[in-house]
């Protein structure tokens, strides 16, 4: 239990270094800190030079609380229990895998190392992004998950930043699900990681900006704010009553397992979900909501 511990503290410490060291540091082109500040605000002046919704104010209801979101659950919500939990989490699951004799190295199926670079980052980004999707899926599909995604889809305006606005119990869900899938494959480096994730970043940001994209052909591939936009309507027939275009970055899953669902523009849908009007307008009480909804 006390190596445990010590785990935890020294994620702590660990983690409030490299993010002063991000803050600090703009010699690395995977610095994640600036490079989200760069992508949010090059989604932004696309909004500005294209807007969809042209009544739609630049600074949109909630623009703030959005933004205050986006940098809490980027940076900050690692710092408070994230990479501690991940860490402590991630040496408990291996000393189980030693009791009985195994380890991550036997688990995997195969080392992206030995393959090509390309089809290595290409295998990363398919097998987390479906485990994501499935993930999605079960947020709208479990009552108890759905308390704590009701944050995300809280948003009555849609804007880039709007992207990042979810209770922080989702990406302990998303990691703790993934961990395993990734763990199998193993062997990937830190930098191709970042790549995949700016492009994860920027896609997500531009499926919520307020653009009317789909990419032509390619939005039977890639997520796109036309097909996202559905996913926050408000009404949906009750074929679908659970959700539709859960993709994450990619839209291919949903054209797959036949949930997408897009039936016109739905430029000017109203967003939300059923009794969203109760629901808290401020950071505290949405993060509180789950834990005093009965």
């Amino acid at each position: 239990m006390e190596k445990y511990f010590e785990i935890f503290k020294d994620s702590y410490s660990n983690y409030w270094n490299y993010l002063k060291y991000e803050l600090i540091d703009l010699n690395h082109w995977d610095n994640y800190f600036y490079g989200l500040i760069i992508i949010s605000i090059a989604v932004w002046l696309l909004e500005i030079a294209f807007p969809w919704r042209k009544n739609q104010a630049i600074f949109r209801k909630d623009f703030w609380l959005d933004t205050f979101y986006m940098f809490f659950n980027f940076f900050i919500l690692n710092l408070i229990i994230l990479i501690a939990l991940s860490n402590t989490v991630s040496e408990f699951f291996n000393d189980i895998l030693k009791s009985i004799g195994l380890s991550i190295g036997s688990l995997q199926l195969f080392d992206v190392d030995d393959l090509p670079k390309w089809l290595g980052l290409l295998i990363f980004f398919l097998v987390s992004d479906f485990v994501q999707w499935n993930t999605h899926r079960l947020l709208h599909r479990v009552p108890f998950l759905w308390n704590f995604h009701k944050v995300h889809h809280s948003v009555k305006e849609m804007g880039f930043a709007a992207h990042l606005r979810y209770h922080w119990m989702e990406p302990i869900v998303y990691k703790s699900l993934l961990y395993i899938p990734i763990a199998i494959i193993g062997g990937f480096d830190a930098q191709d990681v970042a790549i995949v994730y700016f492009f994860s970043i920027a896609i997500g940001h531009l499926n919520h900006a307020n653009l009317g994209w789909d990419y032509g052909f390619l939005k039977y591939i890639f997520n796109n704010p036309k097909m996202h936009i559905w996913h926050h309507a408000k009404e949906l027939p009750k074929h679908v009553s659970y959700g539709v275009n859960f993709g994450l970055t990619l839209s291919l899953w949903d054209y797959l397992f036949k949930t997408n669902y897009v039936p016109h523009s739905g430029r000017d849908i109203e967003l939300g979900f059923s009794g969203d009007e109760t629901f808290p307008k401020d950071f505290i009480n949405q993060e509180l909501y789950p834990i005093k909804k009965k």
